[in-house]
């Protein structure tokens, strides 16, 4: 509750400035201010609805007002990185004028009103595209060449799904159109890389049941991501899993064996886990043989650079859902060594998928999700 009250009080400060800017700073006249101010009011309303739902308050009736008030928050950040925008052009106009010793405070407020009323549209306009395209996990094939995969587990077909955030925006029904859409591919082996759920095991355990229907011939394996630690103990996340068919590494690792031979399979919880769940990769890889390829799972992209250390053939991970809303995406650099997609991190080669859900607002843009299906080839 101490969080949602912090946040409040953050977003109403938030709010002040968009009012500032769009309804005072445009003179917006009666009655359209008052329905700005209102919609700014309910909106702040819905967004905590959303912040708490799957934690506080129960999806069951806060997901739809849910939906609605945590959309709102990506149109807060257009309209946030719009006054910016419309800021610096102004400021502009103003540094040239008074350079030219002109007034420029009729042209600078054409411009404010006009960048103002563009900045909104525009706004409404991503988050609404973002809104849909976040609506319809697609599926991606990568070919992944890798030079110790044996020649049994050759064309292996590895099916890649993380970021669900099922709870305060998505419930069961969207988990059964991504298990629907998986078990379609008829994959070998089925990955789960965390941060399923955002809540609480009472209030969001359930909207996970689909997931007992996940089937692939050499199994389905999961890893803890952060978002299991954050509304609930994550080692009762984790016993929940394995009641519905998955095999949960915690920091431990599996053979799987094809054709008489066999591969590791290994993983290690978040990098952020807090005791007594820390994540610990020499544990995982312990007792195992050196020159057997070794699959890993981690959350964290950046989690690899232990993993090249250790030897560590191959890791597959989310948590960065590409930045999800542009231009969030160029931020992810600053603390992940790869934004999505195929990279080499020291000997290991690293798959960073988008992830299948959205985590916050149910908005994706430039940044669409995904079922990640790997054909693992020799290289």
């Amino acid at each position: 509750m101490t969080r949602l009250l912090a946040f409040g009080v953050f977003l109403a400060l938030v709010c002040l400035v968009i009012h500032l800017r769009f309804v005072r700073g445009t003179r917006l006249p009666r009655p359209y201010s008052l329905v700005a101010d209102a919609v700014l009011a309910i909106m702040w309303a819905l967004a905590l609805v959303g912040i708490g739902s799957g934690e506080l308050f129960d999806p069951s009736w806060a997901r739809m007002p849910g939906f609605l008030g945590l959309t709102w928050l990506a149109v807060i950040l257009y309209l946030v990185l719009g006054t910016l925008l419309v800021g610096v052009v102004t400021l502009g106009i103003r540094i040239v004028s008074s350079l030219r010793g002109r007034d420029s405070g009729a042209i600078r407020f054409g411009v404010n009103r006009l960048g103002s009323a563009l900045v909104a549209a525009a706004s409404v306009v991503a988050v609404t595209y973002g809104v849909f395209e976040a609506s319809e996990p697609r599926i991606t094939n990568t070919t992944v060449a890798l030079e110790r995969l044996p020649a049994e587990f050759d064309g292996l077909r590895v099916a890649l799904v993380s970021d669900l955030h099922v709870g305060p925006a998505r419930g069961e029904s969207f988990v059964q159109k991504v298990v629907d859409d998986i078990n379609a591919q008829a994959p070998d082996l089925i990955l789960l890389d965390g941060d399923l759920i955002d809540g609480t095991v009472d209030l969001v355990g359930s909207d996970l049941n689909p997931l007992r229907e996940l089937s692939a011939p050499l199994g389905v394996f999961g890893v803890s991501g952060n978002h299991e630690f954050y509304a609930d103990d994550g080692g009762k996340w984790l016993d929940l899993w394995s009641t519905l068919g998955i095999t949960v590494l915690r920091n431990d690792r599996e053979e799987v064996t094809r054709n008489g031979v066999s591969i590791d399979i290994a993983g290690i919880n978040d990098a952020t886990a807090p005791a007594p769940y820390e994540p610990d990769l020499t544990v995982a890889l312990e007792g195992r043989q050196s020159d057997r390829f070794v699959l890993l799972l981690a959350h964290q992209p950046k989690q690899a650079h232990e993993a090249s250390e250790m030897g560590v053939d191959m890791q597959v991970s989310g948590h960065t859902h590409a930045g999800q809303i542009w231009p969030l995406r160029y931020l992810v650099p600053l603390q992940q060594p790869s934004v999505e997609g195929l990279d080499r991190i020291g000997g290991t080669t690293l798959f960073t998928t988008r992830g299948a859900g959205a985590w916050g607002p149910p908005v994706r843009v430039a940044a669409p999700p995904e079922i990640s299906m790997l054909q693992l080839v020799g290289a």
